[in-house]
């Protein structure tokens, strides 16, 4: 089989044929490719600008199951986007169907604002029995609107209302949203009134040396920050993080620095926020990423796969925080009773079915497999992840970070490492032949330098050996492609 025929249906889930797209007429090959390309001049000519996904992947997505999407092309693919993280189960998946199916079969309401009722209460007692020790038992939860960016915007609101406080502690590479106050804590912000801290990572550590000395490093600028009465840096409302930077580039924090973080925030009266929106619900290898260092966070934000891919998301939080008045946080869209129900559906198959350890064990093993590739191709700089959320960066192997060279002699850099520079142009070079081989993947990191991989938890071993596959041979090719062009 050529690369770039489409994913065999015996190898994966089967996936129905659509149906006619007019009149009954049967489909042709032809009538497919008239219809998807007409899609996308649409879309085109009538979306904003700002729209992303769509610019790098140019499919029509028509029928889904599982790992598996069709395109109104006829074409299938493999889906190791999963709508960045939302889809645990991969798509369409029957326990989330039947639960949905079942509240509007009943008849209940689809819009309750916050008011109680069974299905809001069936998610929360599921949510519960699924928190970390230290926080499940003296917790509350807030639904917020559909987004993850908005949960960020009610954790924030939250702190700073029982602190009485306005400064926020983040991270150099994070992202937590869209929003104007999730932009600010985010990596790319410009006017903020939050203070931004070192992130421990080992490629690209700030201090040039990575490991357990790097993230003490990490740890020790933070202490100092927050101690020295002329730092400048006064009480903040809290503390806000991610225990794997997704968009900034599947860097995952150290347990050590995580648990040291916990402790400096604790003895210093500082909430710390736990921004679990993509690492949550199993992606990692834990039920939640923070289990791994054995942390219970003041608030966690949640969101995407707790809503088993519909719109949801909450903050659950300790309870000596709940000093709101009544209506201090509203929102129209927070009581979206077909979310709750697949949501539930979702995190009860999780956590019943072992989704969690899988991911580790299955993580681990293309982990594994995918660092063999720095071997065979230098410009894979770093393969990094946890579970099944996993980033291969690229680099430019002929360049040098100016430092390394123009330093090299000086005593007081001796030892310190310098990655090779980014590739933002070879890592979308790379996401496009994955796409030509049925392999969807998208990027992220600090240049768009990083190929990441966010397969359902479902997938099997052969699914998982599938998606390696492509994406060695994706690499193989633009290696190739860039040797004779050089």
């Amino acid at each position: 089989m050529a690369v770039t025929d489409p994913v065999p249906v015996t190898d994966l889930e089967t996936v129905a044929v659509p149906e006619p797209y007019d009149g009954g007429t049967p489909r042709t090959p032809a009538r497919d490719t008239v219809a998807h390309e007409g899609i996308l001049r649409r879309q085109c000519a009538r979306e904003s600008s700002a729209r992303t996904y769509a610019r790098a992947l140019p499919i029509v997505p028509v029928r889904a199951r599982g790992l598996t999407i069709e395109g109104a092309d006829g074409r299938r693919y493999l889906d190791c986007l999963s709508g960045a993280g939302t889809l645990a189960l991969g798509h369409n998946h029957p326990v989330v169907l039947e639960a949905i199916r079942t509240v509007l079969d009943s008849g209940a309401p689809l819009h309750v604002l916050d008011l109680a009722t069974p299905v809001k209460d069936a998610f929360t007692t599921e949510l519960f029995r699924t928190l970390p020790p230290g926080l499940a038992d003296r917790a509350r939860i807030q639904f917020c609107g559909p987004a993850g960016t908005d949960a960020v915007e009610a954790a924030l609101k939250l702190v700073r209302t029982a602190t009485g406080r306005s400064g926020l502690l983040a991270f150099t590479g994070a992202y937590h949203g869209m929003t104007a106050g999730a932009l600010e804590a985010s990596g790319g912000a410009q006017d903020v009134r939050v203070t931004r801290l070192p992130y421990p990572q080992d490629y690209r550590c700030p201090f040039g040396i990575g490991g357990p000395r790097g993230a003490e490093l990490a740890a020790r600028w933070t202490e100092s920050l927050l101690d020295d009465t002329k730092s400048g840096v006064p009480q903040p409302a809290g503390m806000i993080l991610e225990p794997v930077q997704g968009e900034g580039g599947v860097v995952p924090a150290p347990d050590g620095w995580l648990r040291r973080m916990r402790t400096v925030t604790e003895r210093r009266s500082i909430p710390l926020v736990v921004d679990e929106v993509q690492t949550g619900v199993g992606r990692t290898g834990a039920f939640w990423a923070v289990e791994h260092s054995g942390v219970a966070p003041d608030v966690m934000v949640l969101s995407k796969a707790i809503g088993g891919s519909l719109p949801l998301a909450v903050i659950v939080y300790h309870e000596d925080l709940d000093v709101w008045p009544p209506g201090a946080h509203a929102g129209t869209f927070r009581g979206n009773q077909l979310a709750m129900a697949a949501g539930a559906a979702t995190l009860a198959y999780v956590r019943e079915n072992g989704l969690a350890e899988r991911a580790a064990t299955l993580g681990a093993r293309m982990l594994d497999q995918l660092r063999r590739l720095s071997d065979e191709f230098p410009c894979v700089g770093e393969v990094r992840g946890r579970g099944l959320m996993i980033g291969v960066e690229l680099v430019d192997p002929e360049g040098a970070a100016p430092s390394s060279t123009e330093f090299a002699d000086d005593p007081l850099f001796a030892g310190a490492s310098a990655p090779l520079p980014a590739a933002p142009q070879l890592a979308a070079a790379v996401r496009d032949a994955c796409l030509q081989r049925g392999l969807i993947v998208e990027l992220g990191g600090r240049h768009s330098s990083v190929v990441r991989l966010l397969p359902p938890l479902t997938i099997t071993d052969e699914q998982a050996a599938a998606i390696v596959d492509r994406l060695t041979d994706a690499l193989a090719a633009v290696a190739r492609a860039r040797h004779h062009q050089s």
